[in-house]
């Protein structure tokens, strides 16, 4: 069979997984592939309430525009990040490039950017809700082209001659056989197969989240590299009454990590010790739970007819927020790739992979290498380390055109 697609053979596309990368590319392929029959499925029963899901997701400036345009942002619920601080706790050196403290920090503010913010932190429920309801609409408006197959998991996905693709589930998929699967489930470290390049980091990664004192900045995400690895607090919309609150994520060493034995008020005094002055005060700590850190990426985004997205394709350390906002980005470029396919070349769908392929790959590897040389560094024990990454960071502080590079490649991705 043809690679090609027209209107007799409209492209058949499934994505496995009801996630925010899932929906989110669901959404955009029914609005911008007009011709597609397009089928969501996902294990997850739709009257599973997931509105609830308190799991904190840190969205890129690019992330937050994409979801605008789908008119899916929940701008009422998520708190935008006006600013990024990171610095470096002690033992390192100190000096006056080191900022008002005395210790190596980079500061990265949204208004010398020129922007509103810099990105948005809210949770996953809130997130992932009105994408659901977005494409439950769509649905609605047209049931013969989309399809929302909830509870129906996905048990393999088989290659087919002629480059079309099987999946074997429930009685719910309305077509034996796809054009193309794109693969969005993720899942975290501990539960997934291992791909092509996988490496246990050793580290835990405790998350739930603090009560700040009320005269703390607003709107502002830390970041601290401390001797066992980073801790990042991630602002979060204050509460009814005026509460202030933010996202934790304490990275740990497997075998230096005594979190598990510690009271809430230990744990507090523990944190607090690590992060700088002016985070002011923590006032209180939420139950945290524990999850296990590595890295576990496909080699290519594609394979066949089959294309991987968000953490399917790649699960990284958190060290730089950028898990979902990769997935976001792989979802736009498929999707922008199979339109310009169908307008320019006769709906040629294996060009328009190898087009997918070749885009994704700079942003895509730049930050796999980023995140996994960050998360191995902090099991070294080099002499001299700390000042050397305290340098870079004082490097970064110092010199604005690179700042607002770093500053651009948060928001947008490598482009």
């Amino acid at each position: 069979m043809s690679s090609h697609t027209d209107s007799a053979h409209p492209l058949r596309l499934a994505v496995v997984g009801a996630g925010p990368a899932g929906l989110a590319l669901a959404l955009l392929a029914a609005r911008h592939l007009p011709a597609a029959r397009i089928r969501l499925f996902d294990a997850r029963p739709l009257a599973r309430d997931i509105s609830g899901d308190p799991r904190t997701l840190a969205l890129s400036l690019g992330s937050v525009q994409l979801l605008q345009r789908l008119q899916v942002w929940p701008a009422a619920a998520a708190q935008p990040i006006a600013e990024v601080h990171v610095s470096q706790a002690p033992p390192t050196l100190s000096g006056p490039l080191f900022g008002p403290a005395g210790e190596p920090e980079v500061r990265i503010n949204a208004r010398e950017q020129g922007r509103e913010m810099l990105g948005a932190v809210l949770s996953y429920g809130q997130l992932v809700a009105p994408l659901q309801q977005a494409w439950l609409a769509a649905c609605e408006r047209e049931p013969q082209r989309l399809a929302a197959c909830f509870g129906q998991p996905v048990a393999a996905i088989k290659p087919l001659p002629g480059g079309q693709v099987e999946l074997d589930t429930g009685d719910c998929h309305l077509a034996e056989s796809y054009d193309l699967v794109v693969v969005a489930e993720g899942g975290v470290f501990a539960e997934q197969a291992r791909k092509a390049l996988a490496h246990d980091y050793r580290q835990n990664a405790w998350v739930g989240s603090v009560e700040l004192a009320p005269d703390s900045p607003e709107g502002v995400a830390y970041e601290r590299f401390t001797r066992h690895g980073p801790l990042a607090l991630l602002p979060l919309r204050a509460l009814a009454d005026g509460t202030r609150r933010a996202a934790l994520v304490w990275c740990l060493p497997q075998d230096e990590d005594e979190v598990a034995g510690l009271s809430d008020a230990q744990r507090l005094v523990v944190i607090q010790q690590q992060l700088p002055e002016r985070v002011g005060r923590l006032r209180a700590i939420s139950p945290l739970k524990c999850f296990a850190l590595g890295l576990n990426a496909e080699r290519s985004l594609v394979e066949g007819r089959v294309v991987r997205i968000g953490n399917a394709a790649q699960t990284l350390h958190p060290v730089a927020g950028q898990g979902l906002n990769l997935g976001l980005r792989d979802a736009y470029t498929l999707v922008d790739a199979l339109r310009r396919a169908q307008a320019e070349e006769g709906g040629d769908v294996d060009k328009a992979l190898r087009r997918v392929e070749w885009a994704r790959a700079p942003d895509r590897w730049s930050t796999i290498a980023t995140t996994d040389f960050l998360a191995r560094s902090f099991a070294w024990r080099w002499p001299g380390l700390p000042a050397v990454r305290g340098l870079g960071l004082a490097a970064l502080q110092a010199l604005p055109p690179l700042r607002s590079a770093l500053a651009r490649q948060m928001m947008f991705g490598r482009r």
